[in-house]
């Protein structure tokens, strides 16, 4: 329980801690919970009986990379994240913020490998995402306001070493409240790591690609596939209304259930896009050994498959041809319809069409 009144222009110092399981785990979000966890089950498993996991962990991180970075004002398109993956020098500021965001995510990811998630995680995350040194902040005066009117909203913790110690209260929560279900944790965690606002710019960033590393941790997903930001981008309102009302009403549940929500629907959703992605794949390829059988190889159609933009140097690292061979396979599958070339700057880069619709979920 909160030991002072929170008010929303002071410094919200006393914080309470996450609340047990009693509190979080009401009939209607455990009914929640069994549904979204069966949701990301399946996706699990259609994830690990792709062939070619390339294609996913080259695809899918890119959008929730948009998503997520449109939720704080940082626009950009799905087109630019993919045409500038290998070239980022040249991308525009809010395309730049967006494909940190997804480096974010696989640097995390890669880590999960040397040390669980924790309070250093965050600052290495969003840190990438910054594109600066970001730690947890010492500076006074944070404060979240109503863009529209500038009435200060909420009033993050502020002192170094209060923050610390909530976030050393966040970490005991995620990793060690086993008896909650992992679902509910990273929901209840997400909640606390926002309120706790422990950077000065990032903390919705970080917080999101925290709750795709925790479902790996958990072992309830093995790479960072999740689209959870659409859910959440489409849902933008409730999503900012419902961790208001935590903290303004202890409203655990509405948020709970937001969250898991967002989770089932999302999960079925890409789960959706896996399946469109093998569908295609198995057609493509049954094309192109039928109509091109002289170049075909089911190694040259998986490496189409893992970016929507292709590039001569794609296919010579993948070791399936050298380059000036590369580049007439790349030009007979535009002939043939699979690809579109379009020079962008002296680089010659060959669009994936279909896999672009199935990514727009125009399929």
């Amino acid at each position: 329980m909160t030991t002072m009144p929170w008010h929303p222009d002071q410094p919200y110092n006393d914080l309470p801690p996450i609340p047990s399981g009693d509190v979080l785990e009401t009939r209607p979000v455990l009914r929640a919970c069994v549904t979204a966890r069966a949701a990301l089950a399946e996706l699990k498993q259609a994830a690990e009986l792709i062939p070619n996991q390339a294609m996913l962990i080259n695809t899918l991180p890119v959008l929730e990379a948009q998503a997520s970075s449109a939720i704080e004002n940082i626009v950009t398109t799905m087109d630019r994240l993919f045409e500038n993956i290998h070239a980022e020098a040249g991308a525009d500021p809010a395309t730049k913020e967006a494909l940190r965001y997804r480096r974010s995510l696989m640097d995390g990811y890669r880590a999960l490998e040397r040390r669980p998630l924790s309070t250093r995680t965050a600052e290495l995350v969003c840190t990438t995402i910054r594109g600066i040194d970001m730690r947890v902040r010492k500076v006074l005066g944070t404060k979240l306001a109503n863009a529209t009117t500038g009435e200060t909203i909420y009033t993050p913790p502020e002192g170094e070493d209060t923050l610390r110690r909530h976030l050393s209260a966040w970490e005991r929560f995620m990793h060690e409240e086993r008896d909650i279900d992992p679902l509910i944790r990273m929901a209840a965690g997400h909640y606390q790591f926002e309120a706790i606002h422990p950077f000065t710019d990032g903390n919705g960033r970080t917080g999101r690609v925290l709750n795709s590393l925790f479902l790996i941790q958990e072992g309830l997903l093995t790479m960072p596939i999740l689209y959870l930001s659409k859910h959440i981008i489409a849902n933008r309102g409730k999503y900012y209304d419902r961790l208001i009302a935590v903290t303004r009403d202890e409203a655990w549940e509405p948020w709970l259930l937001y969250m898991l929500e967002a989770v089932r629907e999302t999960a079925a959703w890409t789960l959706g896009r896996i399946r469109a992605i093998r569908e295609l794949s198995d057609a493509t390829a049954g094309r192109v050994r039928a109509e091109l059988p002289k170049i075909y190889s089911r190694e040259l159609v998986d490496v189409i498959f893992e970016q929507p933009y292709c590039r001569i140097e794609n296919l010579v690292r993948a070791g399936i041809a050298k380059r000036q061979t590369a580049s007439r396979y790349l030009q007979l599958l535009a002939g043939l319809g699979v690809l579109e070339s379009r020079k962008i700057g002296r680089e010659m880069l060959y669009l994936h069409p279909a896999l672009l619709d199935v990514l727009r979920d125009r399929r």
